[in-house]
């Protein structure tokens, strides 16, 4: 079968591993399930898969890509939640498609049968693609991590990013005062046009303080996110695209003003399913920025690596 995948990594020039070409079918396994493929979305996961962060050397070739949506062995609509053990599924360590087992950017995936989830009709096999990562991610750090409630006010730094663009669209969608940060001004128009009340360059000071800052840019934006809380805000963070090391720790702030600082990832099967009806029922449709075919996948992943992006890039089957 066809696929996308990792034949070595690089961790500087992390395309330079970046195959695309002829790969098995996947092998049946007790209490598993196989997906054909109909679109796949790509992650900043994928990125680092091929930087040789959380794949190692032994699991090489890897076919990348943890999000799919396609059609199950008896030919009905499903999405594949891509976090495979960690409780859910027996005594199995938690992990992500890419990391063990072989991903999603593929005509087919193998996936433990209690992954796949019915899609709703309402979406379609692109947009329900984007939807098992980053804005999973985005859903469980809004409402299960951050634990905000209709009518407060939220700061999403770093929009454009696909988990970013996803928080500002639920956020709005539940009725939360967002405000966004971008460098881009272009980006920074269309987080207000996706319903941002405002969007200003990193570090501007905001009108006031805000209940919770979702952070997944990481030392580049930390001190500032830090000094936008109120007193006893919760800042959430899921990834740090610009280091995870902050020049200013602001540790003084943070037990000062019982600030609470909330790591995240990914999310729950029962997560999914919520933000799957949560995008059915509200109308709420994922950001795409631009669908491929999966022959042209390097085009996908060449756009995401320069941050030229604004929401996901798809590549379909």
């Amino acid at each position: 079968m066809f696929a996308a995948y990792a034949a070595h990594t690089d961790f500087a020039h992390p395309l330079d591993g970046l195959e695309l070409g002829e790969r098995p079918d996947p092998e049946p396994r007790p209490g598993w399930t196989t997906v054909t493929v109909k679109a796949a979305s790509l992650n900043h996961h994928d990125l680092w898969s091929l930087r040789g962060v959380g794949l190692s050397q032994d699991k090489l070739p890897m076919i990348l890509g943890c999000d799919a949506a396609g059609l199950d062995e008896n030919g009905d609509e499903v999405v594949v939640h891509s976090v495979i053990g960690g409780g859910d599924h027996g005594t199995e360590p938690r992990s992500i498609l890419t990391e063990q087992y072989q991903g999603t950017l593929a005509e087919r995936v193998t996936v433990p049968a209690a992954n796949v989830l019915p899609k709703p009709a309402e979406l379609t096999f692109e947009e329900a693609a984007c939807l098992p990562t980053a804005w999973l991610t985005a859903y469980r750090m809004l409402f299960t991590n951050a634990g905000v409630r209709p009518g407060d006010s939220v700061l999403v730094q770093g929009a454009g990013g696909g988990v970013a663009t996803a928080a500002i669209v639920l956020g709005t969608a539940a009725g939360l005062r967002v405000y966004a940060t971008s460098r881009h001004a272009a980006k920074r128009a269309r987080a207000v046009e996706l319903g941002a009340v405002a969007a200003y360059e990193p570090g501007a000071r905001l009108p006031h303080r805000v209940d919770a800052v979702i952070e997944t840019v990481g030392a580049a934006t930390w001190s500032h996110s830090v000094k936008c809380l109120r007193r006893g805000g919760t800042l959430v963070i899921s990834g740090a695209t610009s280091g995870d090391r902050p020049d200013h720790a602001e540790l003084t702030r943070i037990f000062f003003l019982e600030l609470k600082v909330v790591g995240s990832t990914m999310g729950s099967r029962d997560e999914l399913e919520d933000l799957l009806s949560f995008c059915a029922l509200k109308g709420v449709r994922p950001v795409i920025d631009e669908v491929l075919p999966l022959d042209r996948a390097r085009e996908g992943f060449e756009k995401m690596a320069a941050g030229e992006l604004f929401g996901k890039v798809v590549l379909t089957v």
